[in-house]
This record gives C-alpha cells, structure tokens and sequence, in this order.
C-alpha cells in the first residue's frame, strides 16, 4: 500500500480525532485492539501515519479500554492529546468525550476509527478538499460493496443522503441497500457539539449513535454530503483474528506488488512476508518462505533464500544469505555471504565480502572484510580484522560469569579449529592459534599459540580390548 508524503495543510483549521475506545470483545484478546499488529505494525498506526499527511493542527484519540496501556504504546507527538471515554456508550458518545479538547475549536474535524488501517491518505485528502468545497455540516465516507453485513446502510432520498441506519435496527428492505458507511466524517466544527447533545439511545444497543446526525442535521436543515471510495477494501474495520489476518494479507499484497513494481524478484508472494517500512533494491531475488520485518534495508543485487528471517537490520549490495538464516539488528556490508543456518544477533556487524558458514553464531561483533567463519562458532563481544580465518568450532568465551570480556583478533589471524579464546584477550596481527588451543592470554603479532601436550601414542590397545560383538 502507498503512502502519501506529509503535505501542507489543505485548510488554516483541521482537527482530527481518532476513535479507539473499543474493547473488541470479538478478538477474544487482553490486550486493546488497536494495538493488534498488521504485518508487524499495531492497527492504529496505519491510521495515524495517514492522517499526519493532512498536516493537522491537533490529533485527539479517544482511549476507554485499557486506555493506559494504549497510550504508553503510542509515543507522545506534538499536537497529540489522549482522551479517556468512560464509559462506552457508543461512537457519539466517544466523540463527545472530546468536548473539553475541541468544542472551542473551529474549523473542520476529521473522524477515524483506530481500527480501519487500509485508508490511504489521498482519499482523506479528497474527503477534506469535497468537504471544504461543499460546505456542509458533515461529509459521510461511503462504499458500495457486494456483502453489506455488520454495516450501517445509506438510505437516500433522491441524491441525496436523508440518514444511516445500523443493521440492528434496519428493516428487510434497508438491509438489502448495499451502500454502506465507513464509519469516518468530515464534520464543520461550528454546532457539532450541540448537535452531538441531541442524540438519544433510541436503538437495540441503547448506546448513542453518530450515524444519528444526519437526520438531526436535515431537520436543521443542514446539508450532509457523502464521498464514495471505489475500493472497499480501504474502509474494512477490523473486529476479529479472522478479519485481522485477511486485512494483513492484503496489506502483504500490496507490499509485494510495490516491489516487484520496483524491480525485486519474489519467487513466491503468497509465503514471502515482508513488512510495511522494509526497503528492497533492484534486482534482488527473494525465494520462498522468506520474512523481512522492522526497518529493515536490503541493497539491490542481492540474493535471499527460503527460509530466512531478517529484523531491523541493513544489508548492503549483492549480498546473498542462504537457507534459514536469523537475522536480527545487524549491519551486512556488500558482497557478504551468509549462511545456511546462521545466526546474527543484533550489534554484529559483517564487512565487505566476508563469509559466516554453517551454524555461526555472532552477537556484538565485528567480521573484517574478507575474513570469514564458515562452520560451527560462537563469536559473541569480537573485534575481527580483516582476512582472518575462524576454524570451525572456534568459541570466543566472552562471559566470566559477572560481565561480558571483548576479544580481538587483529588482521591475517589464524584461528585454528576447536579453539577457545578466554576474553579479555587480543590475538595479534598475522599470529596463528594452533587447533585445539585454550588462548588466555595475548598472542603477539606473528606468533603461533598452543596450549595442547604432546602426542602420546598406546600401541596395541585396540588388540586388547574386548572383543567386539
């Protein structure tokens, strides 16, 4: 899904308010449902990062349900006020709630539902720009759709909108209208207050109903136009795990289609699962099974198998990463290679054209360019120079049991298999570690450390044991 660049203002005085009060009794969850994530991102801040291109003066969100929790999870922005409904008694009633906040205000109040993220900002930029046109008392977002349950209907009169009515309490005949609303208004600031005062709870929910100003506008004899979107899809709330999961696979969709729109190969969209702020360069190929998530960046060129998950991290050019890597807060210069099953853990760090192999493991480390650690390390807390070799097995034991100890191994090291390196320690530039050897302490430049006895061949103890069966 695109996004919309953060624009001027298109009127002197837009307020918006953000409704999210609602316990959402249907996802079954403790926690509030707005905060329930989309590809990898809570609901509502796809709602809030597309109003912010209106340029609004305020933002109010209105909070009810766990309303501490919701607001600790939202970072405090300038212009940005939480508002407590207690308790809730419908959308009229959470609008209301924000009387302290915008009742002087004048202008034009823009109405969301914190569970509505397929909105783009082009139709709330087109719903402000027809509402300041037009002049009414409120602008009503609409959407013709095949399937209309759960939706309040438009009921017309002629062109024109005459009121909503909510499913619970249509008739046969209005259930069968398959025009819906959104749920989201413009409305003129001036007299929204006191007509909001006007609604009564005359329905099977007893609660107070926005949708009931329309009709309180016409008999004031003010206007309520309506804004049709031609894709449904953009206004589709969310009210349960199953409707989570089908809004999540459409923004997954539109995600892959911008990509490969840009020049990225997917092999397979349906099992590659890419999150909304991950960048991708031309001509990468990514393969089936595939997550990247968070703010990761991926450079062009680059090559990523099945398998592989990769979170918040920054990849450089014509990297490849093979099968089931984890990837996690790290920095992967260009024409690096990692993997099958590696692990890099976040604070690691692989410099041009280095190689991590099979069953790595590198936390807080630095791999030098063209230095590499093909099988089976523990490299946690290194500073690795360039064109050093990790023998397999090799453990750099970083933890005495009350901190964590920094090794380094400086440019051309040789590290030979089933080392052990007991930090604090630093091997020299060019020194060689002989296999099997315990380093605890530092290795001069140039120098070969062993730590093992001699060899001690037994001669003839296979012929003595036992025989075998």
């Amino acid at each position: 899904m695109e996004h919309a660049a953060p624009s001027m203002p298109l009127m002197s005085d837009l307020h918006v308010v953000v409704l999210a009060a609602g316990k959402g009794t249907r996802m079954k969850s403790a926690w509030p449902k707005v905060l329930h994530r989309v590809v990898g991102v809570p609901m509502i801040d796809y709602v809030l990062r597309e109003a912010a291109a209106l340029a609004p003066r305020t933002v109010t969100i209105v909070v009810g349900h766990q309303a501490e929790a919701l607001q600790s999870a939202l970072s405090p922005q300038p212009g940005r006020t939480f508002v407590v409904q207690e308790p809730q008694l419908g959308t009229a009633h959470a609008l209301l709630a924000t009387a302290g906040v915008l009742e002087d205000a004048h202008g034009t109040l823009v109405l969301l539902s914190g569970d509505v993220p397929l909105l783009a900002a082009n139709t709330l930029q087109r719903l402000v720009e027809r509402h300041a046109s037009l002049g009414p008392a409120a602008t009503v977002v609409t959407a013709v759709v095949d399937e209309s349950g759960g939706y309040g209907r438009i009921v017309r009169s002629g062109e024109r909108i005459a009121r909503i009515v909510e499913e619970r309490d249509a008739t046969p005949a209005e259930r069968n209208i398959r025009e819906i609303n959104s749920g989201i208004y413009a409305f003129a600031l001036d007299g929204l207050f006191e007509a909001l005062r006007q609604i009564a709870a005359a329905n099977a929910q007893r609660e107070y109903y926005l949708p009931d100003l329309v009709a309180i506008f016409a008999q004031r004899g003010r206007r309520v136009e309506t804004l049709s979107v031609a894709n449904p899809d953009e206004i589709r709330g969310i009210n349960s795990r199953g409707e989570l999961e089908e809004v999540s696979r459409i923004v997954r969709s539109h995600k892959n289609a911008a990509l490969m729109a840009a020049g990225v190969t997917i092999e397979d969209a349906a099992t590659t699962y890419i999150e909304r702020d991950v960048e991708v360069g031309g001509d990468t190929i990514i393969h089936p099974g595939v997550s990247l998530e968070g703010a990761t960046t991926i450079g062009a060129g680059c090559e990523i198998h099945s398998g592989v998950r990769i979170v918040n991290s920054r990849i450089g050019d014509r990297v490849v990463v093979y099968n089931h890597c984890v990837i996690t807060g790290a920095t992967i210069a260009s024409d690096a290679r990692i993997g099958p099953f590696a692990h890099l853990r976040p604070e690691t760090e692989i410099r041009e054209g280095a190689r991590v192999g099979n069953f790595v493991e590198l936390k807080k480390t630095v791999l030098g360019p063209g230095s590499k650690s093909m099988h089976l390390a523990y490299l946690g807390d290194a500073t690795i120079g360039a064109n050093v070799n990790i023998g397999a097995g090799t453990i750099t034991c970083n933890y005495d049991g009350e901190r964590k100890n920094q090794t380094v191994i400086e440019d051309g090291a040789f590290i030979g298999s089933d080392s052990q390196l007991v930090a604090p320690v630093t091997v020299g530039k060019g020194a060689y570690v002989g296999s099997g050897t315990t380093i605890r302490e530092d290795v001069p430049p140039g120098a070969l450390a062993v730590s093992a006895g001699k060899q001690r061949n037994i001669e003839g103890w296979a012929d003595k044991k036992a025989p075998r069966t």
